[in-house]
């Protein structure tokens, strides 16, 4: 199916990629070296020697280095940088005559990341490989992934949302506004954490686990949001799946154009944020962490707040009063409780800090269409009955992914 092929930092799709399409000639993987590491230790330890591999490990064997590694190319670079960051032009070079499909999952989805480098990377990455992609002589297909309110039918360049403050998206601006943002935080001597600090809040920050950990870690006594919202979540193998779909699909298709797929569950799958709330805490009573001393955390039944102004309300009446006493105690004792207090504030600040990160998305009511990749699904199904390539959210039993996978790849991989 695959001749030459581009994949810009994703393990797993790698993995798929490698495992179902086996006749594939090489993947150029671009890798970003760090000061400790170069490309090739990354994909090494990050990729190949994972848990993620074991499959392909088992399947080949001893024929494992020839038959899937010498496949693999470690490319160093950065989409963040022209030409991605790609430094040789022997490289570059060879990459634009060979390569047939891109594709480009490079992105920052923390949900503090600073503003600047969030859109260095997700933004302006994005226009590097386009740019990157027009110099490939004989590409058939750029594939890019990300998150995000994109409607099924694309957007023109630079059109916006209706009812936008601004009618036209520049990003030359929005580089220019963070450009004058870090010339004026440097000009007052700031230091690094101040410009992070700056550099976060002139952005927007996500992710889902993070409320899962602090939950079970018995830092989180309640949830906000609106009992009645619906979660849009996908597990990364459908996403993956719906790639590899895309891809078979469009390949080799002379009828150019741009095409939006949304990989979600909110529109044929629901889930509402009450349920999940009951998920974490059915398995955290039932797998508690453990503390620093190793002592099992228990978790309470969640109290749900359901608007920012209950919220507000419950941090002002439980926490504030108890806050303010022991801060003058503390006072009074010269520090004698300076740990308890910092460690109370310090709770209390992350709180209130993960209740405005995920306002956008817990009071959300809106449901992703997914006609698009809808009939990618039946195309596929009637096309190639011989691969099975799942992304149909509605066999997704939520509970049981949650409990089973989710949850316990979250603790095995991320809290290691």
């Amino acid at each position: 199916m695959f001749r030459l092929f581009s994949c810009i930092w994703n393990a797993v799709f790698a993995e798929t990629i490698l495992r179902v399409q086996p006749n594939i000639k090489k993947l150029f993987l671009l890798i970003r070296a760090t000061t400790k590491t170069t490309s090739e230790q990354r994909l090494q330890e990050e990729v190949v020697d994972t848990e993620l591999f074991r499959v392909l490990r088992e399947e080949y064997g001893a024929n494992f280095g020839s038959a899937v590694l010498s496949k693999i190319i470690p490319v160093s670079g950065d989409v963040s940088l022209e030409n991605l960051g790609i430094a040789d032009p022997k490289i570059r070079e060879s990459m634009w005559q060979e390569i047939d499909i891109i594709v480009n999952s490079a992105a920052t989805t923390k949900f503090d990341e600073r503003y600047d480098v969030a859109l260095r990377i997700n933004a302006l990455g994005a226009l590097h490989v386009r740019d990157f992609a027009s110099k490939c002589s004989k590409l058939e297909m750029l594939l890019h992934v990300s998150t995000g309110l994109i409607p099924e039918k694309p957007f023109s360049m630079g059109e916006t949302l209706d009812g936008s403050k601004i009618s036209y998206l520049d990003i030359n601006t929005e580089k220019k506004i963070i450009e004058e943002k870090l010339s004026r935080l440097l000009t007052q001597n700031a230091a690094e954490k101040e410009i992070a600090r700056a550099m976060r809040d002139l952005g927007i920050e996500r992710t889902l686990d993070s409320i899962f950990v602090a939950y079970g870690q018995g830092k989180l006594k309640f949830f906000v949001g609106d009992p009645d919202s619906t979660l849009d979540m996908i597990p990364g193998d459908m996403v993956v799946n719906c790639m590899v779909a895309a891809i078979a699909s469009h390949s080799n298709d002379h009828q150019h154009g741009l095409w939006v797929y949304h990989v979600g569950s909110s529109r044929r799958n629901p889930l509402k944020f009450e349920e999940l709330k009951w998920v974490m805490h059915r398995y955290l009573t039932k797998n508690p962490m453990l503390d620093s001393r190793g002592k099992p955390v228990r978790v309470g039944q969640p109290t749900t707040l359901s608007t920012m102004a209950s919220f507000h309300n419950y941090i002002a009446t439980h926490y504030l009063p108890l806050l303010k006493i022991l801060k003058v105690i503390n006072m009074m004792l010269c520090n004698h409780f300076e740990s308890l207090y910092t460690n109370m504030r310090r709770r209390i600040n992350s709180a209130m800090r993960l209740a405005e990160l995920y306002k956008p998305y817990v009071f959300f009511q809106g449901i992703f269409d997914d006609v698009n990749t809808e009939n990618l699904r039946r195309t596929i199904r009637e096309s190639n009955k011989n691969v099975v390539l799942n992304f149909d959210p509605k066999c997704i039993q939520w509970e049981e992914y949650f409990e089973n996978t989710h949850f316990q790849g979250l603790i095995k991989y991320v809290l290691k």
